[in-house]
């Protein structure tokens, strides 16, 4: 043992300091002005519309998580016949492995409904606080953002190491815990790829239709209360971008973790101390502290800073307070090898501020991609089309550079402690990249809370024009919806950043558990020693050569593309109900665009949850049944090389879909703000033909960085928890 090891104290107190400060910015939020009447009945209406769905999309998500984890512990207590934790019966691991899939579960979702109910507590506060300026606004958005991110990455903390201690206790043996847990990120990665394609559709479905009907063919504003689906477009950004994306980063936290974990039990056994398996945990709680302080300190020093620069000191302060955390922790608990890996845990810092870097380069309408695309759409929405496209498969190049830049570092890093630490320099390196993977982990509460306040700022600009605000309060509130347009792609950059990092990690450990279990196969089945060597070698080695392998690789690229058309193809059938029905009700109601008459809100809602519910189940169980199929079918190496390839390709066009998406909808958005002129100087506004094509592009990439792009990341990790989990049957 360790004296670090008894920093295990921290975390229920980082769980602890992480809830009690949701609750005091939960006061804070709620202790703000709500504003004018009208601004609470639009708040009101967009409350009741985000609960409804809630209710009926977790129900099915319920039914849903229930049928498989009695499916999973089937399998594994009537098919696994050698388990490779001692002591415990197939029939025991099969139950405890369902019950961590539950558990999973309900914490992936009752994180996913936090984030929403704060958010649509706070998007009328931070309308009523833009009438006092940008600062103020800012304040509540990204406090109220703030909440969802703590209690997120609390609850996703609580869960694995409450479940590492229940179960290490029950079977005395902490070294063992970590494959006892897996579950618990399956479970979590399950309800988050149905959480967010549900979501994603919805949002969409309604975003698309109130756009094309409203903006191009009838002219009237964005969120202008004639249109008949701006408050399903508003319920959207709630239960997508926080419900959907809550539900995202906390499973992402659940699994990396546990990744992390399953890597370092070898290096816990060679050197005696078990700092390296409760290392991940220790350190993802003092990322809870930087980041609060990240918080407090992102504050606008006067309505004419720039919010984004707000918002960065704030996330310079997080990393800054990170980097020294992480020195103490690894020094004191990771022994005389501490040095490489403290430099392995920057390495994950210095590539969670490359990704935003990267991400803000692309997306801010600041800078040259979408200065670019404004520029094509005077030309017309197939010049905008072509413009934004090509950026998206550009933003590929800057991240894979900076991922491979990680990974190779972080491994290098820890394979030259391998003698140190009496392991293989292969098995150092995997460790390397773990501790690379947690320190870009620090900072995720404050990447949660910056994501959160897009979409509060986007529903509190809905609430002010559906309001009839002043144009000015309108304005402070159009600069923090174009500011939360880039917090949202940066934070998907963070998420598909830190999902590329751990698809080495998640793979590694799989291909970690899949030589365990063939030794315990090997050694039962009577083999010599020097068989179960050879044969458990052979478990760390993926040959593409061979043909069920090359054939599970391909499967896994075939699967990316294939659920990214599915969630695509959902988006625009939700969308044609959308725009038949918003035509509808203009054409059999001509008091509503002279505003004598209230359109029917509540049947466009309909609309999109119906959508939503039935579209997300085919994409969702494609995605789950994929991996085992091939495992079962071609073997344990054919489904490495699936998860390999399949994450692979995931990243790449995660990439192309959020930043190619997020460039469009800020092209947009900086022409109507202004910053488009023609020949003569003249300035492009909003109705103009460059404008109209600028819509259309958004149009398009709506889809692309709502729906399929972040659910791509659910993806990625589902593969590998997945495969975790089941390895035992594919061998």
């Amino acid at each position: 043992m360790n004296v670090g090891n008894e920093l295990i104290w921290v975390v229920p107190v980082a769980i602890a300091i992480a809830i009690g400060f949701a609750a005091y910015l939960v006061r804070f939020v709620l202790s703000q002005d709500t504003g004018t009447k009208e601004m609470q009945d639009v708040s009101n209406i967009i409350y009741e519309g985000a609960i409804a769905f809630l209710k009926r999309q977790y129900t099915t998500i319920a039914i849903l998580a229930l049928v498989t984890a009695v499916i999973l512990g089937a399998l594994i207590a009537f098919f696994d016949k050698y388990i490779e934790v001692p002591g415990i019966s197939p029939m025991q691991f099969g139950i405890q492995t369902a019950i961590a899939f539950l558990i999973g579960a309900f914490l992936s979702s009752l994180s996913g409904i936090i984030a929403m109910w704060t958010a649509v507590k706070s998007n009328v506060r931070t309308a009523a606080a833009a009438r006092n300026g940008v600062g103020s606004a800012l304040t509540v958005a990204l406090r109220g953002g703030a909440v969802s991110g703590f209690l997120v990455v609390a609850l996703s903390l609580l869960g694995v190491w409450g479940l590492f201690e229940i179960y290490g206790s029950m079977i005395g043996d902490l070294r063992s815990a970590p494959f006892l847990i897996v579950g618990l990120g399956f479970g979590a990665s399950f309800v988050a790829l149905f959480a967010q394609l549900g979501g994603g559709i919805f949002t969409k479905a309604a975003d698309v239709g109130a756009d094309l009907v409203g903006k191009i063919e009838q002219g009237i504003p964005e969120d202008d209360p004639r249109n008949p689906a701006v408050i399903a477009d508003l319920v959207g950004d709630n239960v997508g971008d926080c419900a959907g994306r809550g539900a995202d980063l906390f499973e992402s936290t659940v699994a990396e973790n546990i990744g992390a974990m399953i890597l370092g039990v070898a290096v816990a056994k060679a050197t005696n101390n078990d700092g390296w398996i409760i290392f991940p945990l220790v350190l993802r709680s003092f990322g809870i502290i930087a980041s609060l302080v990240g918080v407090l300190v992102a504050k606008m020093r006067d309505d004419q800073e720039d919010p984004m620069v707000a918002l960065n000191r704030g996330f310079y302060a997080s990393a800054g307070l990170s980097v020294v955390f992480l020195a103490m922790t690894t020094f004191l608990m990771l022994g005389p090898a501490w040095p490489y890996f403290f430099g392995a845990g920057l390495v994950g810092l210095a590539n969670a501020m490359a990704f935003l870097f990267i991400t803000q380069y692309y997306t801010e309408r600041g800078y040259p991609p979408v200065k670019g695309i404004a520029e094509a759409s005077k030309t017309g929405p197939a010049t905008n089309i072509i413009a934004g496209l090509a950026v998206g498969f550009e933003t590929t190049a800057l991240p894979t550079l900076a991922i491979a830049a990680s990974l190779l570092s972080s491994y290098y890093l820890g394979s030259a402690a391998s003698e140190i630490l009496g392991v293989s320099a292969s098995r150092a390196g995997m460790v390397g990249t773990a501790v690379a993977t947690m320190g870009m982990l620090m900072t995720a509460a404050y990447v949660l809370a910056m994501d959160t306040f897009g979409p509060i700022a986007d529903n509190a600009g809905g609430i002010v024009e559906m309001s009839n605000a002043p144009e000015d309060v309108r304005k402070g509130t159009d600069a923090l919806d174009a500011t939360g347009n880039t917090t949202k792609a940066l934070t998907k950059g963070y998420a598909i950043g830190s999902a590329a990092l751990a698809a080495f990690l998640l793979f590694s450990a799989y291909l970690d558990k899949a030589e365990l279990v063939v030794r315990i196969k090997s050694t039962a089945a009577g083999l010599s020693a020097e068989a179960v060597e050879a044969a458990a070698t052979r478990m760390q080695i993926v040959d593409l050569g061979k043909v069920e392998v090359f054939v599970g690789a391909m499967m896994g690229a075939m699967l990316v593309f294939l659920f990214t058309s599915m969630a695509i193809k959902a988006v625009g059938r939700a969308a044609e109900g959308m725009i038949n029905e918003v035509r509808r009700q203009f054409k059999e109601n001509p008091g509503i665009m002279k505003g004598t008459s209230k359109p029917d809100y509540a049947k466009a809602v309909d609309i999109s949850t119906k959508a939503a519910l039935g579209e997300m189940i085919l994409p969702g169980m494609l995605a789950v049944g994929m991996p085992i199929f091939v495992g079962v079918v071609l073997r344990a190496e054919a489904a490495a090389g699936m998860l390999m390839v399949g994450t692979i390709a995931g990243i790449m066009v995660a990439l192309l879909m959020n930043n190619g998406g997020g460039a469009w909808d800020n092209a947009k958005k900086s022409i109507e703000a202004g910053m488009l002129k023609d020949e003569k100087g003249n300035v492009l506004k909003k109705g103009s033909f460059a404008h109209a094509a600028a819509v259309v592009g958004d149009t398009v990439g709506d889809p692309f960085k709502d729906t399929a792009g972040p659910s791509l990341h659910v993806l990625i990790k589902l593969l590998a928890t997945i495969t975790l989990v089941l390895s035992p049957l594919f061998i």
